[in-house]
């Protein structure tokens, strides 16, 4: 893919554990939270607004669980660099340790500031090409689309995104990044709830007919 641009070569994959995993057809899934209203991120980027809810560690669609079935993720430039803002806030770039052990994908147009040995690859390439590379480096485990939301359209528009699981939290901001900016035909198979949080978990149908 002649857009990557290496920020480490990525080491082989962890070997999954034998117990208790089942061989399967690996999903791809936008696993985020949203305002009531439909917004993932305050017009300033700010999610202030999610840091202040409560979740109970056995609750529905929580985390861990989700994660533990991830093999590689991608995300969009603007949720790279939350990330890079937040997680590494006043400290020295020499200091930076980035949050994932397995491969991740970036897409962006510019230069981004690299973590020193993370396993991260900056790409421009088409969305189709670099979820064939995303499967590969999962192994077997599933795809997230960290976000944002219209990067989960594209891979949506090219019928690559399998399930949107949110947990939607109360409260509503009335603008801001929105949580998918595509009319999308879903289907609802999983809900419940975990602390403050509505989780609920829908199959992608398509674009709308």
């Amino acid at each position: 893919m002649g857009g990557r641009r290496h920020a480490s070569a990525p080491p082989p994959l962890e070997q999954l554990p034998a117990s208790g995993y089942v061989a399967r057809v690996a999903l791809t899934q936008y696993y985020t939270a949203t305002t009531l209203d439909g917004f993932i991120a305050d017009p300033d980027d700010s999610l202030e607004w999610l840091f202040t809810r409560q979740q109970e560690e056995g609750g529905a669609m929580r985390y861990d669980a989700f994660f533990a079935e991830v093999g590689a993720l991608a995300m969009g430039s603007t949720t790279y660099e939350w990330l890079i803002d937040h997680e590494f806030s006043g400290k020295d770039p020499s200091e930076w340790v980035w949050p994932y052990s397995i491969p991740c994908w970036v897409f962006t147009h510019r230069e981004l500031p690299v973590v020193p040995g993370a396993r991260i690859e900056f790409t421009s390439d088409p969305v189709p090409d670099v979820h064939r590379a995303l499967v590969e480096a999962a192994g077997g485990r599933n795809v997230w689309i960290v976000g944002g939301g219209d990067l989960a359209g594209q891979f949506a528009d090219a019928g690559l995104l399998d399930e949107v699981i949110v947990s939607i939290a109360p409260v509503a901001l009335g603008a801001g990044a929105p949580l998918l900016p595509r009319r999308l035909e879903l289907s609802l198979e999983e809900m419940g709830r975990n602390g403050d949080f509505i989780g609920a978990r829908y199959r992608v149908l398509g674009p709308q007919p």
